[in-house]
């Protein structure tokens, strides 16, 4: 790839010099697709990314295959990359599946709670509050062992049951989590609803509660197109942390004509673009992102992906 392929380097003041991208299409990208992939693919993909500079790449779920059967063979899958030099966060559910992945020598672990009580009812047959006091042995036992474990907030700006959800009940569950002792929060936009102010207020209200900056990523969908905005905005609050999907793997399913998840290529284009440094190389990054599209039989929904994969 050519300099004039790339975007032009103008820094802007107050952004981080630095932003790490928590990778999940092999989990949360891989998990919505209608077909199962090869688990000799999905190793290969996972390769791919730690090859082209990502740090973070989350590898798969240890959930039960009856609930998610494209991540039925975690267990198969994990030892094949348990290898490489990057850090390789696996969801887990409840202490059942934390067994499973500590017994591979998973060492990042991760738990998915809901922001409000629609959505806690319909992924986990629970309320918030049962969902919590679920995951808080997962948390311990995880911590107790050495992991780090990362805590999914989902729903955190809007619900497709109950609409926009009140900042207060978003930080009572982060503020909840991170007393478990979650090392790290994901804020996710779930049904892509969110936009920058509405980012920035969410933001500010967890540190006036004691969540440091610094504990936060965030999990923009780009369903009204506002993924880069949120990010872009949460940047500038100082989050360093920012979850991606190569190739825009990934959709929503509780609404309609989701466009997914953040693309990582739309994302490092945009932060190449500022001078922050990712370490990952977009060439790379593309062609492994038009590869699994192959694999896939469909176009990668990424604009970046396209532009970059056409030009000469």
């Amino acid at each position: 790839m050519t300099d004039r392929h790339l975007p032009m380097v103008v820094p802007a003041q107050d952004l981080p010099a630095r932003v790490r991208i928590h990778e999940v299409g092999p989990r949360d990208g891989l998990q919505n697709e209608k077909r199962t992939v090869p688990v000799e693919v999905k190793a290969d993909f996972i390769r791919r990314l730690a090859e082209a500079g990502l740090t973070t790449v989350e590898a798969t779920s240890f959930v039960h295959p009856k609930w998610v059967p494209q991540l039925a063979d975690a267990e198969e899958l994990f030892p094949l990359v348990a290898d490489l030099p990057v850090e390789l966060p696996v969801l887990v559910p409840n202490e059942r599946g934390l067994d499973r992945a500590l017994a591979l020598g998973a060492r990042r672990i991760a738990v998915f709670a809901s922001a409000t009580e629609s959505f806690a009812k319909a992924n986990l047959n629970r309320t918030v509050d049962e969902a919590l006091g679920m995951f808080d042995p997962v948390v311990r036992r995880a911590k107790d062992r050495k992991a780090r474990v990362r805590g999914y907030v989902s729903m955190c700006f809007g619900d497709p049951w109950e609409g926009a959800v009140p900042i207060h009940q978003v930080v009572r569950v982060c503020k909840a989590l991170m007393d478990m002792g979650c090392d790290e929060l994901s804020l996710g936009d779930t049904i892509g609803v969110a936009t920058p102010g509405h980012v920035l207020e969410l933001l500010s209200e967890l540190n006036e509660e004691g969540v440091p900056t610094s504990a936060l990523g965030v999990h923009f969908h780009d369903t009204y197109g506002q993924a880069l905005a949120n990010t872009l905005a949460a940047l500038q609050h100082g989050v360093t942390t920012v979850d991606a999907s190569a190739g825009g793997l990934g959709g929503c399913p509780y609404a309609k004509s989701a466009t997914g998840n953040l693309a990582t290529e739309d994302l490092v284009w945009m932060l190449h673009g500022l001078g922050i440094d990712t370490g990952v190389d977009l060439d790379r990054l593309v062609a492994t992102s038009v590869w699994m599209a192959a694999h896939l039989d469909r176009p990668s929904p990424s604009r970046t992906v396209r532009a970059l994969s056409h030009k000469e």
